[in-house]
């Protein structure tokens, strides 16, 4: 990452972005992941290390960002997905 007032040109931030969701692609279906964090968390919130009022926070915000993604993308096909992030890596 760069540092803050460092001059970056835009089109380095979207390639950066569209490598990203590419890369995303080959570890899981991004759809599921707010279910499989909540899942994780739920468990977690169970035992003592859940009365953390920092982790629960940082758990809400992971939850949040996920759902965010899997809104903004989920109703396109990888295949979509997968062709546009290729299209801007190469532009």
């Amino acid at each position: 990452m760069t540092e803050e007032n460092q001059k970056t040109s835009e089109t380095a931030v979207i390639t950066a972005m569209a490598k990203f969701l590419s890369d995303l692609w080959f570890e899981e279906d991004f759809r599921d992941q707010p279910e499989h964090l909540s899942e994780i968390f739920e468990t977690i919130l169970l035992n003592e290390m859940g009365d953390d009022q920092d982790l629960r926070m940082t758990m809400i915000s992971s939850i949040r960002t996920s759902k965010l993604l899997a809104s903004a993308l989920g109703s396109f096909s990888d295949m979509e997905i997968n062709n546009a992030c290729k299209k801007i890596m190469t532009a």
